[in-house]
């Protein structure tokens, strides 16, 4: 042999024997083996590795490393490793020259081994300049180097003690020399390196370990333990988590992506996309079978129709594809090491029959089994890291795709998806990119393992293996059916899940208005319909998950019982021994998890695919055309605004809204667009912003834009960063600003002045102070053009006056500047440089006052119906500079001349219905006002979502528990028992079976065993069916009483609870909590349950076989307990502190939403993106560290389970000659899997825990204070009251919290049945505060208020609320037909609806719409204008007709005439009953019998406004401020 000439002269020195080698008690290697195979192995390793690692590390620099002093010991080591192996080979040589003569070995290796140390230390220099701190392919390669050379170390001491060898002195010292080197070189390489120089690590406060940990650590996540340990000694916070490494931020992962799906969406080869937008009414047929087709297509690509469109999977494979084919790798190898397991114990089984075989080799396969279970747990999780790492990248990157896209979307496409489907597609889409990122490889490695164990199981048993591959066989249609199934309902959960959560968001945006009309039981009606129609889906998909849970813990039984009866019965002398049982059990447990999981693998690559096409959809939606609108300077302008021809409508099909659009605005000019309600104002301005689509013609637009919107936006941040909106801070130009907008007074009210925080949607501010919020915003941006879409609506008439004089008029701050207003306000018009005319879409006439007033059109009329009684005054009164010289202005507030001081504005609620009362900041008093700032922190205004520390409690599983019910509960625990035991009983059956004598070749009693067996599965079988169905059907109980309470108990909170609570927050209780409950729960019971019982099941197996492994397992049991509690304290936080800072990942989302126009016209779509990315990257902070601390926990907890193995093995060698075959296959196949179930376990009862969390948060809001009842039988009102409608308040004072001071104090006054009354004062007067305290939206401090007779605190809420009816300031509609808006509880006919339409002036509007009363209202109502709004809320008084009604500032949003409409509506409708008006514009209320003037929360005066105008109070002086005297 070729190996034999290389070892010796002659050949006389074997290269193998078996007799030294196997068959003796003390085993060894011949010489020419280690000489040769010994030496070469760590080599080839090298040199194999060193091309592939070479380029990796051109690729990825990651910066230079200084020379240290570990550096330079590893490259002297190395230089010495050189020299030796190179002395040895000189010493070859000068043998020669001594004519001794070697064998060539004894020149080969040296020269390879000192080749190879050579090229290890290139490799330990270039690794430094690389910037790698620690090196795995050089520990790996130190490490085979090490071992090769203990075995020639062992080898050699043998030798030197045997007496008569001949000893090498020479040989043998460098051959100690080299192994004590490779041993140093080895400790020093599990050492990192220091960091790179100028890596980001420097400068980073709190950075991640992991970059600098050594490669030892990172196989372990030993570099996690730190923070574990700080965890557990107490509650983690936000500022201990890790900054993320930069290939995980999102600008990063987003970039990328971005990049990549740009480019495939210009490929070429596709066409563009043809996107029809469907009214929403088609989308209901279309659930039928073209759907499935279509979206099982979007699986299986096919290139010939799928062509049209940018594949979005590519763009996910290029973007993340790289990184995660590493784990394809790791996969595979640790695929092939799981069947390392069943071999060995085939081995370990025919070495406890044979009682000849030395010891040696029963400890030699024990220590094998533990070293593969080691290294299968190491490759394992590195596997799942990258996975879990991908599916975290993949988050972010689908977060910030949806972000950026929602920015740039068309109007006609951000209809076809509303909010609530937006949000969706980030939470609940992307979740499930996440969870298939970590099952995908399972689709080919699946199929790899069963071939495998098949392969392996057919050399154990031979053919009678295919009886058990035709049960799996058929089994898999059954589960393809039960797949195809679970994917139609998952869609229609999907779709009932979106209306839900759609309507619960317009619930909580509009609660004040349901509140007020006590609609709320309506509402709870319509939520509970769609939750019933979930929840039929859900029992359905219950169902079809008992049914597949019960085909897949079977199947592996029926598989084994069919495989062992065909082995059994086809031939007598078919032996079942323990080698092939059990053997094949262990192959048939890994065949289980394959089997088990693929199900779940394609139900959850359907699910992806699903999200992968509404994704899809969403990132090809239309976007706008940066360019139909020409912005920046032109060279040739004419004017400022230029518009030429152009036609807009709001999308690509839609009839135009603008027709033929012409007008020329020369620069720093003051144009005013007036017109009826609904004749295109707001949408012009829309299309000058670039909203629209223009179909024809060209807008040119000069310089930079600031834009005012009808409804102010108002972002979750402090007042000061409202106004700076993302500019540089001048604070001249802010205080200037400040003072111009009439906002110094509210600023001083605020409790921390201008850095109070303002909650969402500006909730605490009142409708007045929003819009001016929202004015100052647009004047210290400092833009050239400014567009205003009527801002002076929403502020009472003086302060109106005050903004148009120093802010808006030809005197103002923009008095250079090109200004736009829509107004309704007839007094401004004189001072206007150009007044547009609109009617229908068109400009019917355009010119200055004087000349419309000559040309004696549309606008002349207009303005006679209105201003004639006034308009002469007012035109006098603008155009004098004199105006306002009787009094002091300061700060835009009237001072009061007696004593020169500002009467003090205070903080007002009385512009505001949606859900603003007002907030808790109102009249603060002085004192309150001097000590704010010193408490900066502990006025803030929305609670965030906060995390609750320590551990769940136990009464959370409790409640639970009451929830299924506790007859289902307990009934699922004993079906649990059952199970387990006929599975324990079975396979120990089958143990004493396959120790059954063999007598004459055959067994005995054969068909008694496999009947015994058959019915242990078979009773195993029904107790799977039923506790599934128990645990399943008891989780659909559960989830539907924990929704009704959180809904009846949201829907009881007080307004006070709405207040405080950010809307993102309850949403994600009842999406998120929610879908929890629902899904997830049940679920993980059912798995936490299982490999409870089954960790218990092969502890009691092992200790039944070897009784001695009781010494081992209480201290394993400990150390298991031990690092699950250190985990789950850290973990359970991560998990918390993950999901608050989730919240304002969406918060921020919904908000963008809302103001995206605004935010587009400002131009500051960077600055929200960045702030975007930062909340994700907050969230994923807190994420990263929990998926590295369940690998941490999972490394850590199969160590366990492979120590479990090892002992196992151990005893079962120790007392092989007590023990039969049979019972050694049984412990040691159990101990195989309970390093499975124990990783299970964990996962599982930490899983159950962070999800039991929706539980408690569910529960937490049911506990919340309650407004009173809603009903009360004793006290109930008869039905006729109130019969005179007689309004009395006596001493009567309000609060807004138990601590801030009265906002009413002794209101004594009484309102007779059917008079008119008006209430006026300055904004903060506590106008509002009268009418929340009339409908006890804030019960009353002290005093009552009596209606006919009755006591309003005394009865139920809602016979209170029915009985008034208001007109809000804000009008709130909600999606649904006009219909359902205007008469919830269907209580009305036809003919009054339309009655009460005609009256409100809406029947024309109403009867030209396609579907007239059943016109679908868009969220919030905004395809109507806002007047048209404010007239469905008066048809809807109108429709109730009670005998007080409640005006507060109804018409604010209206145009005059309109507003006189209305006026006359109410006079003649509402003749006979009590009318209270809050009124801004006092010729509302000139007519009216008493007016009640209001200060500081107390009345002043009260009489006929004829006699106020006389007194010449403040009632007087208002009336001066608006002209009316």
């Amino acid at each position: 042999m070729a190996t034999q000439g290389l070892c010796s002269a002659g050949g006389s020195e074997p290269f193998w024997d078996w007799n030294l080698t196997w068959y003796t008690e003390n085993p060894d290697f011949t010489k020419c083996f280690q000489n040769t195979v010994l030496v070469w192995v760590p080599c080839t390793y090298l040199w194999v590795c060193f091309p592939v690692y070479f380029l990796y590390l051109r690729c990825h620099d990651r910066g230079y490393i200084q020379m240290s002093h570990l550096n330079k010991a590893k490259t002297a080591l190395g230089l010495l490793l050189w020299i030796i192996c190179w002395a040895d080979l000189f010493y070859s040589f000068w043998e020669r020259s001594q004519n001794i003569f070697r064998p060539p070995v004894f020149v080969i290796s040296p020269t390879v081994l000192g080749i190879t140390m050579l090229l290890a230390t290139f490799l330990i220099q270039y690794e430094r300049m690389k910037g790698v701190q620690s090196s795995g392919i050089m520990l790996i390669f130190w490490f085979i180097a090490l071992l090769c050379a203990t075995i020639i170390f062992r080898s050699k001491i043998l030798n030197a003690l045997n007496v008569d060898a001949e000893v090498d002195v020479f040989r043998y010292v460098t051959f100690y020399s080299y192994f004590i080197l490779v041993l140093i070189q080895l400790i020093l390489s599990c050492f990192p390196e220091r960091p790179p120089l100028f890596s980001e690590a420097v400068n980073d406060p709190n950075p991640c370990p992991e970059s600098s940990a050594s490669f030892l650590s990172k196989i372990t996540f030993w570099w996690i333990t730190g923070l574990m340990i700080q965890g557990y000694r107490h509650p983690l916070e936000a500022k201990d988590l890790w900054s993320l490494n930069d290939e995980d931020k999102s600008e990063e992962v987003v970039q990328g992506f971005a990049r990549y799906w740009a480019k495939e969406c210009t490929n070429p080869k596709k066409p563009p996309i043809k996107m029809v937008y469907s009214p929403k009414k088609q989308m209901k047929s279309t659930n039928s079978d073209d759907d499935v087709t279509e979206e099982v297509e979007a699986l299986i690509v096919k290139p010939s129709q799928r062509n049209s469109q940018p594949s979005l999977l590519m763009v996910l494979y290029k973007t993340f594809g790289p990184y995660f084919l590493m784990s394809f790798l790791f996969k595979a190898i640790h695929d092939l090491m799981m069947f390392t397991g069943p071999e060995i114990l085939k081995l370990l089984i025919n070495f406890v029959n044979d009682k000849d075989a030395p010891n040696w080799q029963g400890y030699l396969y024990t220590g094998l089994l533990f070293a593969c279970a080691c290294l299968q747990t190491l490759i394992l999780h590195q596997y799942f890291h990258i996975c879990f790492v991908t599916g975290m990248r993949l988050k972010t990157a689908i977060i910030g795709a949806v972000y950026r896209k929602a920015l740039v979307i068309t109007n006609s496409a951000r209809k076809t998806s509303t909010v609530g489907e937006i949000v969706n597609l980030m939470s609940v889409d992307a979740q499930r990119f996440m969870d298939l990122a970590t099952y995908i490889n399972m689709i080919w490695s699946a199929p790899l393992q069963v071939i495998l164990a098949l392969y392996l199981l057919w050399q154990n048993l031979g053919p009678s293996v295919l009886a058990g591959v035709a049960v799996m066989i058929l089994l898999v249609p059954v589960n393809a059916v039960i797949a195809m199934k679970t994917k139609t309902y998952q869609v229609a959960h999907m779709k009932s899940k979106d209306n839900r959560i759609k309507l619960m968001n317009e619930i909580l945006n509009g609660i004040k208005v349901l509140k007020l009309y006590a609609w709320e039981l309506a509402f709870k009606e319509k939520v509970l319909g769609i939750r019933q129609e979930e929840l039929q889906v859900l029992k359905k998909s219950a169902y079809l998950a008992a049914v597949s849970t019960f085909t897949w813990v079977c199947a592996p039984f029926l598989v084994a019982l069919s495989t062992f009866a065909v082995y059994v019965l086809i031939d007598k002398n078919n032996i079942l021994d323990a080698q092939k049982a059990f053997v094949s059990l262990a192959l048939f447990n890994i065949l289980r998890f394959p089997l088990n999981i693929l199900p779940m693998v394609i139900s959850s690559v359907v699910q992806a695919s699903v999200s992968l096409k509404r994704l899809r959809l969403f990132l090809s939606h239309e976007e706008l055309e940066p360019d139909s609108i020409i912005r920046g300077s032109l060279k040739d302008a004419e004017g400022s605004i230029v518009v030429k021809n152009a036609t807009f409508s709001w999308s690509r099909n839609d009839p135009p809204s603008l027709n033929d659009i012409n007008f020329t605005i020369p620069e720093g000019s003051l144009i005013a667009i007036v017109g009826q309600v609904g004749c295109g104002k707001s949408s012009l301005l829309s299309a000058l912003l670039g909203e629209m689509d223009k179909r024809e013609g060209s807008v040119a637009i000069k310089g930079s834009i600031a834009y005012v919107p009808q409804q102010a936006w108002i972002q979750n941040a402090t007042l000061k960063e409202n106004i700076i909106f993302g500019r540089e801070i001048k604070e001249s130009q802010y205080k200037r600003v400040i003072e111009a907008c009439a906002l110094l007074p509210d600023i001083e009210i605020l409790p921390t002045g201008d850095r109070t925080e303002i909650g969402e949607k500006g909730v605490n501010l009142s409708g007045g102070q929003k819009q001016r919020v929202s004015l100052a915003r647009a004047v210290y941006c400092n833009t050239d053009v400014y567009l205003f879409d009527d801002p002076l609506s929403a502020v009472d008439a003086h302060v109106g006056k005050h903004i148009f004089e120093k802010v808006i008029g030809p005197k103002g701050i923009l008095k250079n500047k090109t200004r736009v207003l829509v107004t309704h306000g007839v007094s401004y018009l004189p001072l206007m440089d150009t007044i547009i005319v609109m009617t229908d879409g068109k400009i019917s006439e355009m010119g200055s006052y004087q000349e419309l007033l000559k040309q004696d059109g549309a606008f002349a009329e207009f303005l006679r119906t209105y201003a004639n009684a006034d308009q002469d005054v007012e035109t006098g009164d603008a155009n004098s500079p004199s105006v306002k010289e009787g009094k002091p202005m300061e700060n835009g507030v009237l001072a009061n001349e007696a004593t020169g001081k500002p009467i003090m504005r205070q903080l007002s609620n009385s512009s505001t219905y949606s859900g603003e009362t007002g907030k808790s900041l109102n009249q603060t008093s002085t004192t309150e006002l001097q000590k704010a700032p010193t408490e900066e922190n502990a006025w803030k205004l929305t609670e965030a979502d906060k995390a609750k520390t320590g551990r769940v409690k136990a009464t959370v599983y409790w409640e639970y528990m009451k929830a299924i019910g506790l007859f289902i509960s307990f009934l699922s625990i004993f079906l649990f028992l059952c199970n387990h035991v006929a599975s324990l009983a079975s396979n120990y059956w089958l143990s004493l079976w396959t120790d059954d004598p063999v007598i004459n070749g055959t067994q005995q009693r054969t068909h008694v065993r496999l009947g015994v067996y058959g019915a242990l599965g078979i009773s195993q079988g029904i107790a799977v069916f039923g506790y599934s169905m128990a645990v399943s059907i008891g989780g659909i109980f559960a989830s539907r009483h924990l929704h009704v309470d959180l809904l009846h108990s949201v829907l009881r909170s007080p307004m006070s609870f709405f207040e405080r609570t950010p809307s993102g927050n309850l949403v994600n209780r009842f999406s998120k909590e929610i879908d929890t409950i629902d899904s997830m729960i049940p679920q993980i019971i059912k798995m936490f349950m299982g490999s409870m019982f089954n960790v218990i099941g092969a502890c009691i197996i092992i200790l039944m076989a070897t009784p001695i492994a009781a010494i081992v397992i209480p201290p394993l049991g400990f150390v298991y307990v031990f690092v699950q509690i250190f985990y789950v304290a850290t973990s359970r936080q991560l998990k918390r502190l993950e999901s608050v800072s989730r919240s304002p990942v969406y918060s921020h989302f919904n908000e963008t939403l809302l103001g995206v126009s605004v935010i587009r016209a400002f131009e500051e779509q960077k600055r929200f993106i960045q702030q975007s990315d930062l909340k994700v990257d907050e969230n994923q902070k807190a994420y990263y560290p929990s998926i590295v601390a369940n690998r941490w926990l999972a490394v850590r907890l199969e160590y366990v389970g492979n120590c479990i193995v090892l002992f196992a093995a151990l005893f079962a060698v120790i007392a092989r000659k007590s023990l039969s075959p049979g019972l050694v296959g049984l412990s040691v196949s159990y101990s195989l899997q309970v390093t499975t179930y124990l990783n299970w376990l964990v996962r599982m009862s930490s899983e159950l825990e962070t999800n039991i969390v929706a539980v408690e948060r569910v529960k937490e809001y049911s506990e919340m204070e309650k407004e009173a009842p809603w009903r009360i039988e004793q006290t109930a009102p008869p039905d006729n009251w109130p019969h005179e409608g007689k309004v009395e308040f006596k001493g009567y004072g309000l609060r807004y919290r138990e601590d801030l001071d009265l906002v009413l104090k002794n209101i004594n006054v009484t309102i007779n049945g059917g008079e008119k009354v008006g209430i006026v004062g300055r904004t903060g007067a506590g106008k509002s505060s009268l009418t929340l305290g009339l409908f006890r939206i804030n019960e009353s401090a002290e005093g009552e208020i009596i209606i006919d007779g009755n006591n309003i605190a005394k009865i139920g809420l809602h016979e209170l609320r029915f009985k008034i009816t208001i007109i809000p300031q804000d009008p709130v509609l909600f999606s649904g037909s006009l219909r359902m808006n205007l008469d919830p509880f269907e209580k009305y006919s036809d003919e009054e609806i339309w009655t009460s339409l005609e009256l409100a002036h809406l029947k024309n509007f109403v009867s030209s719409l396609p579907d007239k009363l059943n016109h679908e209202c868009s969220e919030g109502g905004e395809n109507l204008s806002v007047g048209q709004r404010q007239l469905v809320c008066l048809a809807r008084a109108l429709l109730r007709k009670s005998k007080i009604l409640v005006l507060d500032e109804a018409t604010a949003a209206v145009d005059l005439e309109t507003d006189d409409l209305i006026q006359s509506t109410i006079r003649t409708q509402f003749e006979d009953c009590t009318v209270v008006t809050i009124a801004h514009r006092l010729n509302t209320i000139m007519d009216y019998e008493r007016v009640i003037v209001l200060d500081k929360g107390e009345i002043v005066e009260c009489d006929s406004p004829a006699n106020l105008l006389q007194k010449k109070g403040i009632f007087y002086n208002m009336a001066k401020d608006s002209g009316l005297v």
